[in-house]
């Protein structure tokens, strides 16, 4: 592949791959710049935050000085990625990696960058310029040669073992070097954020490189593999193993904030945040993956985050799992112009009543895989359970997260979720305590309310919400839920492919093309109502094509533009990673059914 030209210093957002360590995400460009990298973890300032702001934002690049030609690709079961560049003078691997000990996470932040002659004679440059936007950065060079770079509270050494002087400017750090076939350079970067840099040799650093690999492999060699598309679901679930906070169990919905929906758009939020749907979506994936360890933390982060910060259920978290603050707009230039920048997102206080059902099913998978839930976990079920058959008659702000409130039948579909996993729980002595009569009652007229009000004879379809014939994809995940896999469904199915598909891509609601890109996740959601409503082959067909919407190294973004198939939103996106895992085992399901 060539790399696209930057538009005003922008790459385009499907040329990046992600990198991690299970505690932050670095994004680097087809072009070898790493354009996002917050420090320590994913909710951190940036030391590299090109993504917004190219002109201020800061970057880390590695990368050869003539044109060249990019094959990249993810070594096999891992986050760690080789890119062979191509120019006329001849190529060089370069193997990137945020490094991870033999044991697990290290206690500090280390990028590799490990480079090797191939051919010829290559000429690289690799240049450290860190942001300026939040603090001026200071840099200066200790006893032992290597340049250090201070900017705010982040302290980043840059160490390099190639034949060159490196070039130390006022704020930034840079080298030219020439590889010989056979020969190898190290390229490292330790970074820390108020707190001293521990400084390994490179010989340490890029033995971790390996270490990295290895560690990475054992963990994807215990994925349970699906009958089709086993190479997507693998990389879908090392991405999501990249936004999973090891260090408390909580599961990012996105790595970066404020990538556009459209364009110049206004649409542009922060989803460096657990997500209550988010979490219930992964547990799911995990328990089909059979991933057992991060399928528990995953749920103890869930019940803890929510009882430490109850009574009200909220949208959803910090990655440390508390209450977020309110939403700021950053003084930065926004990818390609999109204003505003946001830090937080001002949905955390709405409410949003499907996460009742998240929470529920989420559990409800836990529990069906033959683990037991603790008493205060089965208190806490007991009392959300009571205040769903209080607060399910109320309007809400949906799972689109909206300004406008109304009764959204995908809220209704997740408190009739919440009741009927409410109830099996009590049958399988799970929650002891609660009015499980009165849970059955709200169940049944949850339901009987979704049929009478959110149904459309006109369009013979469920509707976006009640009184409405507008619609909405997020009711194909009632097939999910077991709401309904009938001929409602059915007809819903058609609907929805008529209105809001566009190819394989499919946009969230009516309305929503005017002001954005198709919803990837929505795509996966359709094939999984396919296969549950005993449509196989035509599931099959657009899974065949939804798996080729990825990027050359397998990451989704949050929506993509139909027409250009450019990616839209932030990225990687956990949803869309979720829904292509699930999408995948339910047409493994429909096999068996």
């Amino acid at each position: 592949m060539i790399p696209s030209p930057r538009i005003d210093g922008y790459a385009p957002i499907e040329e990046y791959a992600v990198l991690t360590d299970g505690r932050t995400c670095a994004l680097i460009s087809l072009d070898g710049r790493i354009d996002w990298w917050p420090v320590p973890t994913l909710d951190s300032l940036p030391v590299c935050a090109a993504l917004l702001d190219a002109e201020s934002g800061g970057f880390l690049s590695l990368s050869p000085i003539s044109p060249s030609v990019v094959e990249r690709r993810y070594v096999a079961g891992t986050n760690v990625l080789e890119s062979v560049f191509t120019t006329v003078d001849g190529s060089v691997r370069v193997t990137s990696a945020l490094n991870m000990a033999s044991s697990g996470r290290l206690p500090w932040t280390e990028l590799a960058l490990r480079v090797e002659g191939i051919s010829g004679d290559v000429t690289m440059e690799w240049v450290l310029s860190p942001h300026t936007h939040f603090e001026t950065p200071c840099v200066s060079t200790i006893e032992q040669g290597i340049p250090v770079v201070r900017c705010g509270t982040h302290t980043i050494a840059a160490l390099f073992d190639g034949e060159s002087d490196i070039e130390v400017a006022p704020e930034k750090v840079s080298a030219t070097f020439t590889l010989k076939p056979g020969e190898k350079a190290v390229l490292a970067f330790i970074a820390s954020d108020g707190e001293p840099i521990f400084v390994p040799t490179l010989t340490e650093i890029d033995g971790r490189v390996d270490a990295t690999k290895e560690n990475w492999s054992r963990w994807s060699a215990k994925i349970s593999p699906t009958h089709q598309w086993s190479d997507a679901v693998v990389r879908s679930a090392l991405v999501l193993k990249s936004l999973l906070a090891e260090y408390t169990g909580a599961i990012a919905a996105a790595a970066t904030t404020s990538l556009p929906e459209r364009i110049g758009g206004p649409k542009n939020w922060d989803y460096r945040f657990a997500w209550v749907r988010d979490s219930s979506f992964a547990i799911n994936a995990l328990v089909n993956l059979e991933l057992s360890e991060e399928v528990h933390n995953a749920v103890a982060w869930l019940l803890r985050a929510i009882g430490r910060n109850g009574p009200d259920l909220h949208v959803f978290y910090t990655l440390a799992g508390e209450i977020p603050a309110g939403e700021e707009k950053l003084d930065l230039a926004g990818y390609r112009g999109s204003q505003p920048v946001r830090s937080g997102n001002r949905a955390a206080h709405q409410r949003q009543l499907g996460n009742y059902g998240d929470v529920f099913d989420a559990v409800y998978r836990y529990v069906k895989e033959g683990n037991v839930l603790d008493v205060t976990s089965q208190e806490l079920l007991s009392e959300l359970a009571q205040r769903c058959c209080n607060e399910w008659r109320n309007p809400d702000s949906g799972i689109w997260e909206l300004p406008t409130t109304e009764h959204y039948t995908i809220s209704k579909i997740g408190c009739w979720v919440a009741l009927d996993r409410a109830v099996k729980l009590h049958e399988m002595n799970q929650v002891r305590d609660g009015e499980v009569a009165r849970w059955r009652r709200e169940r049944d007229a949850v339901r009987e309310y979704i049929e009478r009000e959110c149904w459309s004879e006109e369009k013979k379809s469920y509707t976006f919400y009640a009184g409405t014939d507008d619609l909405d994809a997020s009711v194909l995940l009632s097939a999910r839920t077991g709401f309904d896999v009938g001929t409602r469904l059915a007809s819903t199915i058609e609907a929805i492919s008529r209105e809001l598909r566009d190819g394989p891509l499919v946009y969230r609601y009516t309305g929503a093309r005017e002001g954005e890109g198709a919803f990837v996740a929505c795509t996966f959601w359709l094939v999984q109502a396919l296969a549950g409503s005993g449509q196989r082959e035509e599931a099959i067909r657009l899974m065949d094509e939804a798996v080729g919407l990825t990027n050359d190294v397998g990451i989704l973004a949050e929506q993509i533009d139909p027409q250009t198939r450019a990616f839209l939103g932030n990225v990687p996106q956990a949803l869309s990673h979720l829904a292509l895992i699930s999408a995948a085992r339910s047409i493994d399901a429909s096999e068996q059914a």
